[in-house]
């Protein structure tokens, strides 16, 4: 079921939350989302298979799934665009992936030439436009994949971070905002402190986003953040984390025994 993140009668933003089985013996709990605008639509890292179908539904009460524009990919892994074979036989859409990854993404597909069908968003970003308003592709690089891009939603004033403010917690809890931000960081901590690259390039992303309107900040799995606050609380801890090869040793780098 859509959890509706933005809604002014032109354009609607929709999370979905619950389209994944993770159980203990399913896969990681992952969020998608389809951004519409005057008619015209994107899917930010629909994810593989299982969560096809629910993304399909829902994107045909605004318009029929030919007319999908884009599949927005933040990076290539699975939970993001392992999906992307069916779009591309339901819809003409057309995927945007950091050009570091274009030649990646036909691994996914049935070996048919796609290579018109893929779009790669150069280092310093891009502006697409959909509908009638502009999305912005950031740079977010090593947060956690080498080439890798959040999404900034001007109308709705969202930004979508992908990995970056991950939480592990169940679907349940995923659909809800987070309320006690110094309480959510035991679920994200773990994730972030090994699967960002260091704090130098989080004190890069800091920078630049503070330079947005930010009313939340969306990521891939676990719960977002809404308002003002519960925002710069997340950019401020983002900043200052200790992370990836900050934390690695010689310890680390042993030859097994």
């Amino acid at each position: 079921m859509a959890v509706e993140l933005f809604n002014d009668g032109k354009h609607i933003v929709h999370a979905f939350y619950d389209l994944v089985d993770d159980s203990p013996g399913g896969a990681v709990q992952c969020n998608q989302f389809l951004i519409v605008d005057n008619g015209h639509g994107a899917l930010i890292d629909p994810g593989g298979n299982m969560t096809y179908s629910g993304l399909l539904m829902d994107m045909q009460k605004y318009f029929s799934s030919k007319d999908l524009d884009y599949i927005l990919a933040s990076h290539p892994d699975p939970d993001i665009i392992a999906s992307v074979n069916k779009w591309f036989v339901a819809s003409h859409c057309k995927v945007m992936i950091s050009a570091l990854w274009t030649r990646f993404v036909p691994h996914f597909t049935t070996g048919k030439d796609v290579s018109h069908r893929i779009i790669g968003i150069p280092d310093q970003g891009s502006v697409i436009r959909l509908g009638q308003c502009n999305v912005l592709a950031l740079p977010a690089h090593f947060m956690h994949a080498e080439g890798n891009f959040q999404f900034y939603d001007p109308v709705a004033r969202i930004l979508f971070t992908g990995d970056l403010g991950a939480s592990l917690v169940p679907r349940e809890l995923a659909a809800e905002a987070v309320t006690d931000f110094h309480g959510h960081v035991r679920y994200m901590e773990g994730f972030h402190k090994r699967y960002i690259v260091s704090r130098k390039v989080c004190r890069f992303w800091a920078n630049m986003v503070r330079q947005l309107e930010i009313d939340q900040i969306v990521p891939q799995h676990g719960s977002r953040f809404v308002g003002r606050r519960a925002v710069e609380d997340f950019i401020s801890w983002v900043e200052s984390l200790e992370c990836g090869v900050d934390l690695m040793t010689q310890g680390n780098y042993q030859i097994p025994r």
